[in-house]
C-alpha cells in the first residue's frame, strides 16, 4: 500500500463520517448527524456534501462503509435499519458519475475486519476474524489475508446462527442486557465498574454466552486471532475471564494456545475500513 489518499465514509447509525485517508490513518475528517427520516436521495445528498468539503482532486478513489446488506459487485446497498426509506440504491453508479473515481462498497463487519488488516492488530496476521459485538452482532472474515464474504455477501453473519432458544445476537450483544435485564450495556459496565454485585454477575453470564460463540467460529475458522469491535468491546475487561473460562472446554488445546483474542484499539475502525476498501481492492489477486 502506498502513499495514497483515499476517501473513507462511515454511514452509521447516527453519524455519518467521511475522511481523507492515506496508509498512516486518518488526514482530515468531516461529520454530521445522518438525515436518518429522509429519502435514500436525500442521505447520498448529504455524503456528497461532507465529499464536496473533502474536496477529491488528488483522491484515487471512494470506499462506503454501510449498516446493512450490499451487492459488492454491482454496488448496490439494500435495506438499513436505521434510514427506513432506503430500500435498495446502486450508490456505484450515483458516486462514480458524479466523482469519475471509483467506489467500493462493503457492511459495516467487513469494513472492520479490513480496518484490522490495514491499520490494526491484523496486519501481521493472515487469517483472523473481526467480530463487532454492539447493538448486533457479525464479523468480517479475513482468510490468508483476503477478505472472504462470500458468493452472496452474507459471511459472517454468526449473530444469525441458532442458539439456545433464539440465536447469538440475543445473547452477546447489547440485547442481551436490554432483553435480560432491562437495563443498556452502558449502564450495566458503569455499574460493574463500580463493583456492583449484581452487574458483575451480568458480564459473566454474557461473557459465557460470547464464549460460546467464540467456540463455534474457532471449530469452524480456525482463525489466528479474533478482535473485538463495537460499543460492548469497550467494557472487554469485565467479560474476558469468563469467555476463557468456556474456551477451557475448547477440544483442540494446543490450537488453543496459539489463538488470541483481543479488543480493537482503533478510533474510528469504519472509516479507516471504508478506505481500506480500496487498497484492498487495488492488490486484487483476481
Amino acid at each position: 500500500m502506498q502513499n495514497k489518499q483515499v476517501i473513507g465514509i462511515d454511514l452509521g447509525g447516527t453519524n455519518v463520517r467521511a475522511a481523507l485517508v492515506d496508509k498512516t490513518g486518518i488526514v482530515r475528517i468531516e461529520s454530521e448527524t445522518v438525515n436518518s427520516t429522509g429519502s435514500p436521495q436525500e442521505v447520498i445528498a448529504q455524503i456528497f456534501g461532507l465529499i464536496d468539503k473533502l474536496g477529491t482532486s488528488n483522491i484515487e478513489g471512494i470506499g462506503l462503509g454501510v449498516p446493512g446488506p450490499v451487492d459488492e459487485k454491482k454496488g448496490i446497498v439494500y435495506e438499513l435499519i436505521n434510514i427506513p426509506a432506503w430500500k435498495k440504491e446502486n450508490v456505484k453508479d450515483k458516486f462514480e458519475s458524479r466523482y469519475r473515481i471509483p467506489l467500493h462498497v462493503q457492511n459495516d463487519a467487513n469494513c472492520f475486519a479490513l480496518a484490522e488488516k490495514y491499520y490494526g492488530q491484523g496486519k501481521n496476521i493472515k487469517t483472523f476474524i473481526g467480530l463487532i459485538v454492539g447493538t448486533g452482532m457479525a464479523g468480517g472474515i479475513i482468510l490468508n489475508d483476503r477478505l472472504y464474504s462470500g458468493p452472496n455477501g452474507m459471511a459472517g453473519e454468526f449473530g444469525m446462527m441458532n442458539y439456545l432458544d433464539r440465536h447469538y445476537e440475543y445473547y452477546c450483544s447489547g440485547q442481551f442486557f436490554e432483553h435480560r435485564f432491562s437495563i443498556s450495556a452502558k449502564t450495566a459496565s458503569e455499574l460493574a465498574q463500580k463493583k456492583d454485585n449484581e452487574a458483575l454477575r451480568m458480564w459473566k453470564e454474557f461473557g459465557h454466552h460470547l464464549g460460546r460463540a467464540i467456540e463455534a467460529i474457532l471449530y469452524a475458522y480456525d482463525p489466528q486471532m479474533i478482535i473485538l469491535g463495537g460499543s460492548v468491546s469497550k467494557s472487554f475487561p469485565l467479560f474476558e475471564k469468563w469467555i476463557w473460562e468456556i474456551l477451557k472446554n475448547f477440544a483442540f488445546s494446543n490450537s488453543l494456545k496459539k489463538f488470541k483474542l483481543n479488543a480493537s484499539k482503533l478510533e474510528f475502525p469504519g472509516i479507516l475500513g471504508a478506505a481500506a476498501l480500496h487498497f484492498h481492492e487495488s492488490t486484487s489477486p483476481d
